[in-house]
């Protein structure tokens, strides 16, 4: 039992920080939404908070993993939560709608940098026989932070003000920080090996991606088709509120009520997969994780009642935490980590340019069509896709890429 709670020290303090971070990323969503209806009044200008993140992952993506790889994964995230922290902090004082745009644009640049560098450290950090557990207690924590943060916002938000709010938000992210300086530096790196980050570098560095592609095609298959998969989903749920209240007719109230039982959903998925995931395989969460969560969205887009809609968040929640744990570990035990946040960034910068396009996409086909005709190809089309996936990854010559045993961990990925 001793050496159980030394081993999952370090795991337990870096799971600590992420999962602060994420509850306060949920409070600054409250709080940032309605910040900006109050300054503007418009739905358009808080539809466009969806937008931003993609626009600068587009911008930043092409040389994020080039500055990421070649530096202290550690010292980036720390860094990313500081940045983080004195921007949420700036907002009270915005004069306007612009300033406010301007650094939700910073902030997009700093969770730009943190996704690539958090990905490879957590891979760096956590020894392949765990890294299946800790993603499955992330996951677990993400969802809690899915419920907890917007709670602990509106209660801020009402007993305080909003500008107080994001204040106490920024401070959220410097405990997190505070908490990474107690983990240890996962390598050491001499400033003179550190290349310049130079239009060559960048090029450079896509090519060894590509490489990277091309000689492990089933590897990239299943990361690429996953986020292809996922960018449907993004595209459903930026319209989600119009949807339900427009098409399935739910109140305002009701709405809210749904996304509670939803992070319900999530929680209990998260505690059953964080106490028993030894007992599930890495391809049983990712295939039938997959596959349910898209489940719950053919019934969210067929549905015609609150208790149908709920049927469906509550399947989609609940099979979201094995799918994303899954999806994971997978891409953490299969990418090698000296590329990983090059490789982290590019998949992400293709995901971004699939958003924008998928969510202009639904938009004018919502105003051409119906948005009701437009979920539901959404939302089959994601169910096809999903069907094709569960054969792929349980396809019994493929079950190398989802060993979990330490002995496999160090057979590097060719590259």
């Amino acid at each position: 039992m001793k050496k159980q709670l030394r081993e999952w020290k370090v795991p337990s303090i870096l799971l600590t920080s992420l999962a602060i971070a994420g509850v306060g990323d949920f409070i600054y969503l409250v709080a940032i939404n309605l910040i900006v209806y109050q300054m503007t009044g418009s739905a358009a200008a808080v539809a466009g908070l969806w937008i931003v993140g993609p626009i600068v992952n587009i911008l930043t993506k092409f040389w994020t993993g080039s500055f990421i790889d070649y530096r202290s994964k550690k010292k980036v995230v720390f860094a990313t939560y500081l940045f983080r922290a004195g921007f949420i902090a700036l907002i009270p004082f915005a004069p306007n709608i612009f300033a406010i745009y301007f650094l939700l644009v910073l902030l997009s640049v700093a969770k730009s940098f943190f996704g690539p560098a958090s990905m490879t450290y957590i891979a760096m950090l956590i020894p392949r026989t765990k890294r299946k557990r800790f993603n499955s207690i992330r996951s677990f924590t993400s969802s809690g932070a899915f419920i907890i943060g917007p709670a602990i916002g509106g209660v801020l938000i009402l007993s305080t003000s909003i500008h107080t709010t994001l204040l106490i938000t920024a401070g959220f992210f410097v405990i997190s920080a505070v908490l990474l300086l107690k983990l240890p530096a996962e390598e050491e790196i001499a400033s003179a090996s550190i290349p310049a980050l130079t239009v060559a570098q960048i090029i450079d560095d896509f090519t060894v991606v590509a490489q990277f592609v091309s000689r492990n095609k089933y590897i990239s298959f299943i990361y690429m088709g996953f986020l292809l998969i996922m960018v449907f989903s993004f595209a459903m749920d930026a319209q989600e509120v119009v949807f339900t209240q427009q098409v399935i007719g739910l109140s305002e109230m009701d709405y809210s009520l749904l996304i509670s039982i939803t992070g319900i959903g999530s929680v209990s998925g998260g505690i059953l997969l964080s106490i028993f995931s030894s007992k599930f395989t890495l391809r049983g969460m990712i295939s039938i994780g997959l596959l349910m969560t898209t489940v719950g969205y053919v019934i969210y887009a067929f549905s015609w009642s609150f208790l149908s809609v709920t049927f469906g968040f509550l399947i989609l929640g609940f099979f979201s935490v094995f799918m994303n744990a899954g999806i994971s570990t997978f891409y953490q035990n299969n990418i090698p980590i000296s590329i990983m946040g090059r490789a982290t960034s590019i998949f992400q910068l293709l995901q971004s340019v699939m958003q924008v396009i998928f969510i202009l996409a639904v938009g004018v086909l919502a105003d051409y069509i119906s948005l009701s005709v437009t979920i539901v190809a959404l939302a089959l089309i994601m169910l096809l896709s999903a069907i094709v996936f569960f054969f792929f990854i349980m396809n019994p010559q493929k079950a190398k890429f989802y060993v979990e045993e330490e002995e496999s961990s160090e057979k590097e990925v060719l590259v």
